[in-house]
């Protein structure tokens, strides 16, 4: 007899390892149906998250007997760096997935250290302690994908073996020998020595960025990333603050390196509809990044000339409309933030997405 209708199980499931299946099939053992809920869904590809949801969700499928794949739904959910709208969004969608009345609902409640701790931000599920299934952990499977020159290849593939079932196995295999593995390693190895560059610091550094969002004629103006982290990735134009600037002055100075918009005081404060900071602790694989982001609405219906410097390989005018389609291929947060300020600045020149 099941002891609920529909349990919910949440993971970013980077990759989907053995201790994932047996807890699954135990989920399966305790409810007429499992969703699995997919976390940072439509990130773009970083060492941190190397496979896109749909990835993820084809390795858990095919791990799946086939008596058991229609009483398996999945949800993706978008990283929204705030824990009470994260958690709305995960119960507006999986809710949306059963009957609306009379199903008792269930979460696998499996936590392993602190990142575990919003599974207790559920009140309406009821609780289903499950042990965690084996000591494998998805960090160290990644890390190994990326330094596979540092030990024998046989011994690499032992491990991976001895971690993953044979689908998800095979799936990363193959996944290997793709330009998309490639420039993900590229990019986890240049982490590595920009952290190694501040392993002897005292204290864990924090860093100061700036970032402008600057809207015209329903457009927004981005650059594509010249070099990792985030090579070839959108983003909104800024850098490091310099030591002699403020932050205003940094946030110009890279507006005009990285596109070559240069505005002068007078504009820029006629243009500037107001400030936000975004400083969620994993905002960046780079370390503690705390960003100053001016929202600026440029007017008139004639786009200023743009092109790529500095840090930028290119930089553009992207309709707004355009935006939603884009949104796997923005670096970090950055399209979390476009979503946030035109929430914060909207209803006047700027529009409010979805």
């Amino acid at each position: 007899m099941y002891q609920v209708h529909t349990a919910v199980l949440i993971g970013r499931f980077q990759p989907f390892h053995n201790g994932h299946l047996a807890l699954l099939e135990q989920a399966l053992q305790v409810a007429q149906q499992v969703i699995v809920v997919l976390g940072s869904a439509h990130q773009a590809r970083s060492p941190k998250n190397p496979w896109v949801w749909e990835e993820r969700r084809k390795m858990i499928d095919d791990c799946l007997p086939t008596r058991m794949k229609g009483r398996v739904q999945f949800v993706p959910i978008r990283d929204y760096y705030d824990l009470p709208q994260w958690v709305a969004e995960v119960q507006r969608w999986v809710e949306a997935l059963v009957p609306p009345m009379g199903v008792s609902m269930g979460l696998i409640s499996h936590e392993k250290d602190a990142s575990s701790a919003y599974l207790r931000h559920f009140p309406k599920w009821k609780a289903i302690e499950l042990p965690r299934q084996g000591a494998v952990d998805a960090t160290p499977l990644r890390e190994l994908l990326w330094n596979l020159d540092e030990q024998p290849a046989e011994q690499v593939q032992a491990a991976l073996a001895a971690a993953l079932p044979e689908p998800v196995l095979q799936a990363l295999t193959t996944w290997r020998e793709t330009p998309a593995y490639a420039a993900v390693r590229e990019e986890a190895q240049a982490l590595a020595a920009y952290r190694a560059a501040w392993a002897g610091a005292p204290f864990a550094p924090v860093f100061v960025t700036v970032d402008t969002l600057v809207v015209c004629a329903k457009h927004v103006l981005l650059v594509q990333r010249g070099h990792s982290p985030g090579k070839g990735l959108l983003a909104l134009p800024g850098g490091f603050l310099e030591q002699s600037d403020t932050l205003q002055a940094s946030a110009q100075r890279e507006l005009q390196e990285e596109t070559g918009l240069a505005l002068s005081a007078e504009d820029w404060q006629a243009a500037l509809q107001g400030v936000r900071v975004f400083d969620h602790p994993e905002r960046s694989l780079r370390g503690r990044t705390i960003t100053h982001v001016y929202v600026l609405h440029l007017p008139g219906d004639t786009l200023p000339e743009v092109n790529g410097g500095d840090d930028a390989a290119a930089a553009d005018w992207v309709p707004l409309q355009e935006l939603w389609q884009l949104e796997p291929q923005f670096f970090e947060d950055h399209f979390h933030i476009l979503r946030t300020c035109f929430a914060q600045f909207g209803g006047g020149p700027l529009p409010v997405l979805p």
